[in-house]
């Protein structure tokens, strides 16, 4: 499958991934790593003001190249990340994946889930930094249900550590209209149809040029990034995703060519901030190859 391979991409990514399920989540057990270890970057990785990263769902990569204008343009100002995976299917596992390291142990789409260990959000907050999730058509900030409309709490993994305040849990509308007021990291996530789950791939590109577009064009010069990447493809054992990122302190034109997944995207966060990488985050590599 295709990966983008336009010139240029700063800091998108996009997680596409998600399937119905009600019973209830096996007992955490560890997921195994899909990356190898390295030291940290260190400097070579920016520290930015602030980190939106954007989930998408269930589309491969040569589905969303060529067809999503927008995207595609992302990718031709920043960097592309060319050999990006989910964990596993279906939707839920790479999202906990992406948050906390780990698959929790979860196998399905369950919900309710809820978990006790550490998570990027808990990180943050204690390393004096802020944290907000941002989901399209929750019904409130602090919603805890499992559904409300095109909602699925099964892609807001914060929801699932009831230790976070209710505040980490916001609906989109509550994302602030002036990005410099945004929280160090802020998680986006379109609901069922914006999201290409139910929806077109044109529907979701649409989506992010009116949401993610005016942060953009923003955080390329005020030293902040955008990551979109994809949740898993449409079922395959490759689960190759889109992932890009643009913005400030990446190379234009780059492209990271290394296997990367989701604990590789976290790994990437942590070390940003000097957080110490959360289980298999520990046994990714971060992405290299695009800062300058």
């Amino acid at each position: 499958m295709r990966a983008w391979r336009i010139p240029g991409l700063v800091g998108v990514l996009l997680l596409a991934a998600c399937s119905t399920g009600t019973s209830t989540a096996p007992s955490p057990s560890p997921s195994p790593p899909s990356a190898v270890a390295s030291s940290p970057a260190g400097g070579a990785l920016p520290t930015p003001a602030h980190v939106v990263v954007a989930v998408f769902e269930n589309k491969d990569a040569g589905q969303v190249q060529g067809a999503a204008p927008f995207l595609d343009s992302l990718a031709a100002q920043g960097a592309a990340v060319t050999d990006a995976h989910g964990e596993t299917h279906p939707s839920e596992p790479n999202y906990l994946a992406l948050f906390s390291g780990s698959t929790q142990g979860v196998t399905s789409d369950a919900c309710p889930v809820s978990f006790d260990g550490d998570n990027l959000a808990a990180q943050l907050r204690a390393a004096g930094k802020s944290f907000a999730g941002y989901s399209e058509s929750l019904p409130s900030a602090g919603y805890t249900g499992c559904s409300a409309g095109d909602y699925a709490r099964k892609h807001a993994p914060w929801v699932d550590f009831p230790a976070l305040p209710a505040s980490v849990n916001q609906p989109l509308s509550a994302m602030p209209s002036a990005p410099a007021d945004l929280p160090t990291v802020a998680f986006v996530v379109p609901n069922l149809c914006d999201d290409m789950h139910d929806c077109s791939v044109e529907t979701g590109d649409t989506w992010a040029r009116q949401h993610l577009g005016p942060y953009v064009a923003w955080a390329t010069t005020r030293d902040s990034l955008l990551i979109v990447t994809f949740d898993e493809d449409v079922g395959t054992a490759a689960n190759h995703i889109a992932t890009v990122v643009v913005g400030a302190g990446v190379r234009p034109g780059s492209t990271d060519g290394g296997r990367v997944d989701h604990y590789s995207l976290l790994r990437t966060i942590e070390d940003m901030y000097g957080l110490p990488p959360l289980a298999h985050a520990a046994e990714a590599s971060p992405l290299e190859g695009i800062w300058g």
